[in-house]
C-alpha cells in the first residue's frame, strides 16, 4: 500500500496547526475531508450525521493539534481514527435507552431486559460491520492508484479483466494481478467491495 503523507509533512502540519495557522487547517481539510465524510457516512448511513462528524473531527484537530503523535503513524491515520471514534459514539448515542422504550417498570421486566440485551447486541454487530466497511473505504482510498483503478473498473463499472486491461492500457495478466493485490489488501479489513458478488470474468481471485 502507498505510504501516507511523509512524516516531515505530518510534523510540519502539526507545527502549523499548533501556531494557529488557519491556512493549515484549510489545507488539511481539503486533503482529508472527503475521506472523513466517506468513512462517517459509511458507518452512519446518514448524510447529515456524516457532515456533523466531519465538522467535529476537524474542530477537534484544530483545537487539539498536540494530541497527534507522529510516532503513532501519519496524520491521515490519526484523522481516520478520530472519525471512527466519533462515528461509533454517534451510533451508540442514537440507540434508545430502556427508559425511552418504556421498558422500566413494565410487568414483564424479564422480557424487557431480554429485548434490551438483544438491541445492544444488534448495535454492537452494526458497529462491527460499519467499522469493517469504513476500514475498507480507508484502504481503497489509501492504496496505490493502479490497484484502486482496477477495483473500481471491476466492481463499480462491472468490467471483465480483458476490458479492464484495455481501459488501463495493460495486459490481461497485469489487470488480474492488480485486482488480486487490491482484494488482498481489502481482506485485511474483513470485507470486500460489493460483498457477495464477484466481478465478471475474474473467477476466484484469492
Amino acid at each position: 500500500m502507498a505510504k501516507d503523507a511523509p512524516p516531515r509533512w505530518d510534523r510540519k502540519m502539526q507545527q502549523r496547526l499548533a501556531r494557529g495557522e488557519a491556512a493549515a487547517l484549510s489545507e488539511l481539510y481539503d486533503r482529508f475531508a472527503p475521506l472523513v465524510h466517506s468513512q462517517a457516512h459509511r458507518m452512519l448511513d446518514d448524510e447529515s450525521a456524516a457532515d456533523l462528524v466531519t465538522r467535529e473531527v476537524f474542530g477537534y484537530v484544530w483545537e487539539n493539534p498536540d494530541a497527534y503523535d507522529p510516532k503513532q503513524g501519519s496524520i491521515r491515520s490519526w484523522v481516520a481514527r478520530l472519525t471512527h471514534r466519533q462515528s461509533v459514539r454517534r451510533l451508540r448515542a442514537a440507540e434508545p435507552s430502556p427508559f425511552a422504550r418504556g421498558e422500566e417498570g413494565s410487568e414483564d421486566g424479564e422480557h424487557g431486559r431480554s429485548e434490551d440485551a438483544a438491541a445492544r447486541q444488534e448495535l454492537e454487530e452494526r458497529v462491527l460491520r460499519a467499522t469493517a466497511a469504513a476500514r475498507a473505504d480507508y484502504i481503497v482510498a489509501s492504496m496505490p492508484a493502479p490497484l484502486r483503478a482496477a477495483l473500481e473498473l471491476a466492481y463499480i463499472q462491472r468490467r471483465d479483466y480483458r476490458q479492464a486491461a484495455a481501459d488501463l492500457g495493460v495486459t490481461a495478466d497485469e489487470a488480474r494481478r492488480r485486482l488480486r493485490l487490491g482484494l488482498q489488501l481489502l481482506a485485511t479489513a474483513g470485507t470486500r467491495p460489493l460483498e457477495g458478488s464477484e466481478p465478471p470474468g475474474y473467477g476466484r481471485m484469492l
